[in-house]
């Protein structure tokens, strides 16, 4: 026996095929009718789409907050840049990272 959330997905997926089936059928119809609208609606689409996601990666990047891990590297004031305590032995690594 179904769910009522089951049978809500099958409507819904339905309709999403028949809304598939509709679109493909006016865009061939249009192509057809050598509609200039045909090709340039669902190039814009595709375009904005695209956009938009880029878009999306581009805020989730710039937004997201990234915590350090490890040890602050301490500066010996040098021309070679920072260097790891001294005094300290080395860690191993455990995800083998290098």
């Amino acid at each position: 026996m179904s769910s009522p959330a089951d049978e809500r997905s099958r409507i819904l997926g339905g309709l999403v095929c028949l809304g598939a089936i509709a679109a493909g059928a006016l865009f061939i119809g249009g192509v057809l009718a050598e509609s200039y609208w045909a090709i340039a609606i669902p190039v814009a689409a595709a375009t904005l789409f695209v956009l938009g996601l880029v878009t999306w990666i581009g805020w989730t990047i710039a937004t997201v907050q990234v915590d350090a891990e490890g040890d602050k590297l301490v500066g010996t004031g040098g021309a070679g840049g920072a260097s790891s305590p001294s005094d300290s032995p080395p860690k191993e690594n455990p995800r083998g990272v290098r």
